[in-house]
C-alpha cells in the first residue's frame, strides 16, 4: 500500500473527528438560529440589542445561544436561569466584557471592566466604604439638596412666563452637578466649564459604548478601522485626558499649598491622591487608575439616574391618576409649606413603588453583560469559557408569565402581597436594575435616595403640560448602552404649590 492513500484516510478520519466533535459541542449549547458564516446572527439584529433579543427569545425560548460575528454568546430572559448563572455560578461570571473602544477610553484600567482580582477587590471596598459609603453620602448630603433647591428654582421661573423646559437637559445637568461635585468639588453652570465638559465627554462615551463596531466581534476586521470608529474614540480619549491631567494637577498643587489645619469633606479625588501618595497602600495606584475611575463614575452616576427619573415623570404623565394618588401622599406626609426631602422617602411607599415600576418596565441598563471564565453547565447545556452571557432585563420586565399585564404601568403591582417584598438591591431576579452579586452597582445607595427625592420634589411642586398636540408623552426608545427615550422630554412646568425655599 503506497503512503498517498494512508494520508488520505488518516486525514479524512481527522476531518471526520473534529466534525463530529463541533456537532456534539454545539448540540449542548442551548438552541441557537441558523447562523451564517462569518456574520454570525448579525443579520437578526437590529439597532437596540435588547429588542432583537427579546424578539428571538419568543422563538428559541428564556436561554439561546447567538453568535455575533465570531463572538458566541447566550442570551437569557428568565429569572430562574438569571439566578443560576448570576449567584450559583457568581465567580465563573464574574467578568465582563470588554472592546477596543472601553480599552482605550479607560487606560486599559477600568474598574468597571477590571477582571476580580485584587485590584477590583481594592476598588471595589474603596468605592464601596469611602466614597459611596454611608458616612459619606451622609457628608455630602447638602450638595443633593442644593441640587435639587437649584432644580426646583429654575422650573418654578419657567412657570411663572408659562415656558417650555427641556426636562431630559435639566435631569443630566441636575445629576452631573451632583457627581461631578462628588468626584471634583466642580459644578456645572450650564454655560461651559470643566463639569460641563466632563459632561460632553461622558455623553460621547456612553453613545460610542453602546454602538456597535464591527472589528470587536468578526476577527478578520479587527487590524480594519472600517467605520472609524477608532478615529473618535482616540479624539475622546485625547480630550478626556487632557481635561483631567489639568484637573488632578491643579488639584495636587492645591494639596500642597493646603495648611494642615483645614478640613473639608475629601471628594474622590482627594480620596484617591490619598491613595496614590501612600506608599504603604495594598494596591499601587497610578495616574490612569484615577482617571479610568472618574470615567466610570461619569459614564455610571450621570445618564442613568436622570434616564430613571424622565421615564417615571413621562409616566405618570401618562397616567394622571397615578400622579394625582402620589401627590396625594405627599400632601399627606409633607404637606404643601416645604419641599421634600430625602428623610421623607421611607414614609412615602407610593413614590417607591413608581421607581421600582419605572426600573421594569425601563431598565436604565437593558442588558447585564458578563463572560464566562470557565466552562459552565446549565442544566442540559454547556456555555463554553469565554462565552458572552446577556441578561436581558427588558424582556424579563415584559414576561407575562413573571408580572401580570407586564405592557401595563402599574405601580400598585407592588403592593400586593405576592410583589410587596421584592426590592432592587439585587436579590429578587425579577428585578435587577443594578445588576446582583459581586458585580451589582456599587452606586445604588446613593440612587435609592436621590431618584425617589427627585421626583416626588418635582410633583409635589408641578402638574407637567406636554407640548405635544395630543398631549400625550412618546414613550419610544432610542438605541444605546442604555435606554433613553428617543425624544427629549419637553414640558411646561404648572405651579401646584410653592414650597419655603422659592419664596
Amino acid at each position: 500500500m503506497t503512503l498517498q492513500p494512508l494520508i488520505f484516510y488518516a486525514s479524512l478520519f481527522i476531518l471526520s473527528a473534529l466534525v463530529l466533535k463541533a456537532i456534539k459541542h454545539s448540540r449542548r449549547l442551548p438552541p441557537s438560529p441558523w447562523a451564517l458564516p462569518i456574520v454570525g446572527h448579525l443579520h437578526l439584529l437590529g439597532p437596540s440589542l435588547h429588542h432583537s433579543f427579546h424578539k428571538l427569545s419568543t422563538r428559541y425560548g428564556p436561554l439561546m445561544s447567538i453568535r455575533i460575528g465570531s463572538v458566541l454568546g447566550v442570551v437569557t430572559s428568565s429569572p430562574d436561569v438569571t439566578k443560576e448563572l448570576l449567584k450559583t455560578n457568581d465567580v465563573t461570571f464574574a467578568a465582563r466584557n470588554s472592546s477596543a473602544a472601553i480599552e482605550c477610553l479607560t487606560y486599559n484600567s477600568s474598574f468597571a471592566f477590571a477582571p476580580n482580582g485584587p485590584y477590583w477587590q481594592f476598588m471595589k471596598k474603596l468605592t464601596t466604604v469611602e466614597l459611596l459609603g454611608s458616612r459619606t453620602l451622609l457628608q455630602f448630603l447638602p450638595i443633593r439638596t442644593n441640587e435639587l433647591h437649584e432644580l426646583i428654582r429654575f422650573l418654578f421661573e419657567k412657570s411663572k412666563s408659562g415656558g417650555s423646559v427641556n426636562i431630559t437637559d435639566e435631569l443630566l445637568k441636575f445629576t452631573n452637578n451632583i457627581i461631578s461635585q462628588m468626584m471634583l468639588s466642580i459644578r456645572c453652570s450650564g454655560k461651559g466649564g470643566q463639569a460641563e465638559e466632563c459632561r460632553t465627554l461622558a455623553r460621547e462615551v456612553t453613545e460610542i459604548f453602546g454602538e456597535f463596531n464591527i472589528s470587536d466581534v468578526i476577527w478578520v476586521f479587527k487590524s480594519f478601522d472600517i467605520q472609524g470608529f477608532r478615529r473618535r474614540f482616540k479624539d475622546i480619549h485625547r480630550r478626556f485626558d487632557s481635561l483631567l491631567e489639568n484637573i488632578i494637577t491643579n488639584r495636587e498643587k492645591l494639596r500642597k499649598e493646603k495648611k494642615e489645619s483645614e478640613e473639608k469633606v475629601k471628594d474622590l479625588l482627594d480620596i484617591l491622591l490619598d491613595v496614590l501618595e501612600n506608599q504603604n497602600s495594598e494596591i499601587k495606584l497610578t495616574r490612569d487608575h484615577i482617571k479610568a475611575l472618574f470615567l466610570d463614575f461619569l459614564t455610571a452616576g450621570t445618564d442613568t439616574s436622570s434616564m430613571t427619573v424622565e421615564w417615571a415623570l413621562a409616566e405618570l404623565i401618562n397616567h394622571p391618576m397615578v400622579l394625582q394618588k402620589a401627590q396625594q401622599e405627599i400632601d399627606q406626609v409633607v404637606g404643601r409649606n416645604r419641599l421634600v426631602q430625602e428623610s421623607d422617602v421611607p414614609h412615602l411607599p407610593y413614590i417607591q413603588v413608581i421607581i421600582k415600576e419605572s426600573f421594569r418596565i425601563h431598565p436604565p441598563i437593558p442588558l447585564l453583560n458578563r463572560r464566562a471564565l470557565e466552562d459552565c453547565k446549565i442544566g442540559n447545556y454547556i456555555i463554553p469559557k469565554g462565552t458572552l452571557l446577556f441578561v436581558n432585563l427588558w424582556s424579563m420586565g415584559r414576561d407575562p408569565e413573571t408580572w401580570k399585564n407586564p405592557l401595563e404601568f402599574q405601580p400598585e403591582r407592588f403592593l400586593s402581597e405576592s410583589n410587596s417584598e421584592i426590592d432592587v438591591r439585587g436579590l429578587h431576579y425579577r428585578l435587577l436594575p443594578f445588576g446582583t452579586g459581586r458585580r451589582g452597582c456599587p452606586g445604588l445607595s446613593l440612587a435609592m435616595q436621590e431618584l425617589p427625592t427627585t421626583l416626588a420634589a418635582m410633583i409635589q411642586c408641578f402638574n407637567f403640560k406636554v407640548t405635544s398636540p395630543d398631549g400625550v408623552v412618546d414613550m419610544s426608545e432610542r438605541p444605546g448602552l442604555s435606554s433613553p427615550r428617543a425624544q427629549d422630554l419637553v414640558c411646561v412646568p404648572v405651579a401646584r404649590c410653592a414650597p419655603s425655599i422659592v419664596n
